[in-house]
């Protein structure tokens, strides 16, 4: 249940932050590449060839649907809300994965307490300034490392990294994270996104290489 899934992940950032700074975590095991995937230690570029330039004044990002307190957040009002620092792997679905990416910005659960999405909410749909669109469901949302991010590795994310603030859903393809992120929607019923109705997989486990439908 989404209630139950709230509360878990708010407990489980709650450890996060209290413990002695944000740290690489350790390597599990041999299984930590999914597969397919192959490491790098850059960080490669991919968008719609588009990368809009947003002043911080002119950013807003918008929360709506099924919720009970729709909000509009300015740039202030959003870094006014409680911020976390996460690290985690980034799975692309062009074959790359990058290790222990350092992000800082907004807990999706901390947006999730905010608006209160009704009982009925299943979806989660993330719109762009770059026209992108893409949708992932809400208990994946309600993970414990999922943020909105406004910080990579201690500086504030780029422009070509989708800057001022996108998506991070580390347990999927990152083509789920979105950049340049200016809405989020709630609903009741799924919604595809810009590469789910051009065949990518509605679904982007890494680990079961769910990339195209």
């Amino acid at each position: 249940m989404p209630k139950e899934r709230y509360i878990e992940a708010k407990q489980k950032w709650a450890e996060k932050q209290k413990a002695s700074g944000v740290t690489a975590r350790a390597v599990p095991s041999t299984d930590r590449l999914p597969p397919g995937q192959k490491l790098t230690a850059g960080f490669p570029v991919l968008d719609l060839g588009v990368q809009p330039a947003i002043a911080h004044a002119d950013w807003k990002l918008t929360l709506d649907g099924l919720v009970e307190r729709p909000a509009a957040l300015s740039w202030a009002d959003f870094n006014a809300l409680p911020q976390v620092d996460d690290v985690s792997d980034f799975h692309c679905v062009t074959t790359w994965s990058k290790y222990d990416c350092r992000w800082g910005g907004v807990a999706f659960t901390t947006l999730y307490e905010l608006v209160q999405p009704r009982s009925e909410t299943k979806f989660v749909y993330f719109t762009s300034y770059d026209g992108y669109s893409t949708n992932v469901s809400l208990a994946q949302c309600l993970d414990d490392d999922v943020l909105i991010a406004t910080s990579f590795d201690g500086a504030p994310v780029s422009r070509e990294h989708g800057g001022p603030a996108r998506v991070i859903i580390p347990k999927l393809y990152a083509w789920k994270g979105a950049k340049f992120v200016s809405g989020i929607t709630f609903l009741a019923e799924d919604k595809l996104g810009f590469w789910e109705v051009r065949g990518y997989s509605n679904t982007a486990d890494p680990w079961k290489e769910e990339r195209y439908a």
